[in-house]
């Protein structure tokens, strides 16, 4: 076990699968600089059409991404399996307005088995294949957004529950457990808050002059208004509450970011939020949405009479189909 001060990290659900050590594995023979590059690119192609964009109107290629095709090329000369970092899927929301329950449900479940498909189809591209890192990173902000710890435990057990059943095996599992011992979560989220985060004064300055922090920091404010409930107040106060929290819950995820990458500076950053291209991140959409926002943790999911999956918020998934339940919990809405 680490020492209490130290951030440092191990698996926390070894049952899961995984990824192999970066430096394992490798193709035959080295591949040269152009077939290295060739092959970097064409990874990053299985990429792009599951792109969550910030800039959708743009016809991105390939080149359009030379952060995200320097780091694959890493791992391609290397003959390395590729390491995906992912951060998200921290806990549902807590309102029964947008959400089935506190457990993962069918949102979840589609959303996994795309990310396990999508390291295969890589896998069939490029033989030493992919994995992609769960960071579940709701213990990081719960307090701030209000969900209890014991809340976000459950959630992350039934994920990694979820993802053997499913035999997903491209996938493992890491959250805020996994690091400082068994200090307490509020001593937990204070020491990597102290160690890793940006200071309010920074971001309220990117607020006003960087367009995407910006558009992070409107995101993250509207969804803290419309999780939010049993506030007694007036909706001015709600709103200023919301904003404060927002700046926290960018502080933290922000550092939740710095600690993955300190531990897997080898890999690829993945993001659940929508990024422009060139960004160091790739935003990865993860099912059908109206809302470039909305994820599996923030809505329910209607199965429509096409066949196709659409995130919606629960109660207007309610107006269009059924309930079904799954193992006896609630799980997704059949379209009438």
């Amino acid at each position: 076990m680490p020492p209490a001060g130290t951030v440092s990290t191990r698996h926390r659900h070894p049952t899961a699968s995984t990824p192999p050590p970066t430096n394992a594995g490798t193709t035959t023979g080295t591949p040269t600089d152009t077939s290295t590059e060739r092959l970097a690119a064409q990874i990053l192609g299985l990429l792009l059409p599951h792109r969550r964009a910030s800039d959708p109107g743009l016809d991105t290629r390939p080149e359009h991404f030379p952060h995200q095709l320097a780091q694959l090329a890493d791992f391609v000369a290397a003959g390395d399996p590729i390491l995906f970092t992912l951060p998200g899927f921290p806990c549902k929301s807590p309102n029964p307005a947008k959400v089935l329950s506190h457990l993962p449900d069918e949102g979840e479940r589609l959303s996994l088995t795309f990310l396990d498909g999508l390291c295969a189809e890589i896998g069939r591209r490029y033989e030493p294949g992919a994995h992609i890192l769960i960071c579940s990173d709701g213990h990081i902000f719960g307090d701030l957004v209000h969900v209890p710890d014991d809340h976000i435990d459950e959630y992350s057990d039934a994920l990694t529950a979820m993802i053997e059943r499913e035999g997903l095996s491209h996938l493992a599992t890491f959250d805020l457990r996994a690091v400082l011992g068994d200090l307490p979560f509020d001593d937990k989220r204070a020491r990597v808050h102290a160690q890793y985060a940006p200071s309010v004064e920074e971001l309220r300055e990117l607020v006003l002059t960087d367009e995407e922090t910006l558009r992070l920091y409107r995101g993250i404010t509207r969804f803290l208004t419309e999780d939010t409930t049993g506030f007694t107040g007036t909706r001015s106060a709600l709103q200023r509450d919301c904003r404060r929290r927002a700046y926290g819950v960018i502080q933290r995820s922000r550092a939740w970011g710095e600690l993955i990458a300190a531990q897997h500076p080898r890999s690829v950053r993945l993001s659940i939020h929508p990024q422009p291209a060139g960004a160091p991140k790739f935003g990865i959409r993860l099912l059908e949405a109206a809302d470039a926002w909305m994820t599996p943790w923030h809505s329910s999911v209607l199965h429509r009479p096409d066949g196709e999956w659409e995130l919606l918020r629960s109660e207007d998934a309610a107006q269009l189909g059924r309930l079904v339940e799954r193992d006896g919990r609630p799980s997704h809405y059949e379209a009438f």
